[in-house]
This record gives C-alpha cells, structure tokens and sequence, in this order.
C-alpha cells in the first residue's frame, strides 16, 4: 500500500507502522480476565490519537477495546487494520454505531485464529523445528539459524502486511456499506456472531462437571449425564452466570477468582467436583 492510497484519510501510513511495531507487545499483559486486550488498546492507541483529540474520546476508544480477546498473535495485525478503518469510521460519522467495532473483532478472532494456529504453530513451526533440529544435532549453528528465519519470515510478513489488508479492507467494506444502507445490518449481523463466539468458548474453555451419583428405581445414575440431557454443558453456562451476576453487582475480580479457587478445591476434596 502506497502513501498515497492512505493520505486521502486521516489515519497516516506512519501511524499504522507505529501499530505494527507495538503489536508485538499483544501478551506482554496477558491476564485470564481479558486475555489478550489490554494489549490490544495499546496497540490501537497511534490510531486513537490520530483520529481522537479530546480526553473523553480517547478514554471511550481505550475502554471500547478492554473487553476479552484472545487471537494467535501472528494474525492478530489483520483484525487491527480492519478496527483501525472501523474507528476511522466512527470518529468521521457521528451515528456510527461503535459497539460494532468490538462485535467485529470478537467475530473475528475465532476464524483468524483457527488459521493463524493451524498454519504457524501445527505447520510452519513444525517445519521449521524439524529441518533446524537435523542440522542442530550435527552440530551446525544453521540449525538455530534457519529455524528463526524459516519462522520469522513468513510471520513479519503476514503481520506487517495483513495490518495493511485489513485496513484497506475494512475501508473498503465500510465506504461501500455507508453507501448502500446496510451498515446497520451489517452491525447486527457482526453482534451476532460474537456473541456466538463468546457462548461458544464459555461450553470450549469452562470445565465444570461433577461426578457425584443417584439413585433412581434402585439404578445409579450420574447426575452429569442427566445435565447434559437437559443442556449440554448447563454447569459450565450455570457457572458463567453467576460469574457474570458477580461482575455486575460490583465484586472485585479477584475475590471471585478465589472464590472460584476456594470452591475447586473444597468440591475436590468433598467429592462433587
């Protein structure tokens, strides 16, 4: 992407190579909490101030990107882009709908994930370990060479130029759905999918089951396979809630996370964990 390809917008070709460099700090603050956003807004944040100038919109920018995401780090440049364009949108139309901003980049993250981990971790890595390890065991420093250089340069690309992608694509998406009236839908239909994306990972990544038996017409019957013939992973949904009512009614994350800890080891010990 040339200079001039960027310069008819506000956003500068100078401000997304700032993105670029600081996107390899994504989980340099990663928490369980949120995974990997805290990262994230700082790797927004030469946009915010491009596109931003008063105190109030940048704290709305910064807060919009603190909720959870969690992508593999080598694609993540992609989705930036693509919210990069999206905020760029948002800071020139005033009924822009900014909560589509982040139900983009939730919808996202699964499906660039799935790619980003198949490729780099299950393929390239592999490759890479593989003709590195050959040459380490004869004891030939290329081995650690061409590892890092197999690895790296592949990876540099897609994330220097997938931010670039992204961000042309993202302007090209939301120029032609301000054009023809559909970015309303556009919006809810991106709400949608992450939200299904964030129901989806609380049945993949909550573990929560019990082992505990009763008796029915003199049978033992477990009680998970009763729960998961009324609702497959109800205990993990059931968990989630009460997380979530805890979180609204103001309790401090940490509590809850020892509360949770507490329980784990106490339902373990006492046997209906």
């Amino acid at each position: 992407m040339t200079n001039n390809e960027i310069s008819t917008n506000k956003i500068q070709k100078s401000d997304l190579i700032k993105t670029f460099w600081r996107s390899f700090t994504l989980e340099a603050s990663f928490s369980y909490e949120r995974m990997q956003a805290l990262g994230y807004a700082f790797c927004m944040i030469p946009i915010f101030k491009r596109l931003y100038k008063t105190k109030e919109q940048m704290s709305e920018a910064l807060k919009r990107h603190m909720d959870i995401f969690n992508t593999t780090p080598h694609v993540v440049s992609f989705i930036m882009g693509i919210s990069a364009a999206m905020e760029e949108q948002n800071s020139n139309d005033k009924n822009f709908d900014s909560e589509s901003i982040n139900s983009v980049k939730v919808a996202l993250m699964g499906p660039m994930a799935g790619i980003g981990d198949s490729f780099f971790w299950g393929t390239l890595r592999v490759i890479a370990a593989g003709i590195g390890v050959s040459l380490a065991t004869k004891g030939s420093i290329l081995g650690a060479i061409l590892f890092l250089l197999i690895f790296n340069i592949p990876h540099l690309l897609v994330r220097y130029y997938g931010l670039f992608l992204g961000y042309k694509a993202g302007t090209s998406i939301l120029k032609s759905a301000s054009e023809n009236g559909i970015m309303q839908k556009l919006s809810k239909g991106a709400t949608i999918i992450g939200l299904m994306v964030v129901g989806a990972m609380t049945g993949t990544m909550v573990a929560f089951t019990t082992p505990l038996n009763i008796s029915i017409g003199g049978a033992s019957v477990k009680i998970q396979e009763i729960f998961d013939q009324i609702l497959p992973a109800l205990l993990p949904l059931s968990l989630t809630f009460f997380v979530y009512y805890l979180v609204k009614k103001g309790v401090k994350t940490n509590y809850i996370l020892v509360g949770l800890l507490v329980f784990g080891v106490l339902g373990k010990m006492i046997g209906i964990l």
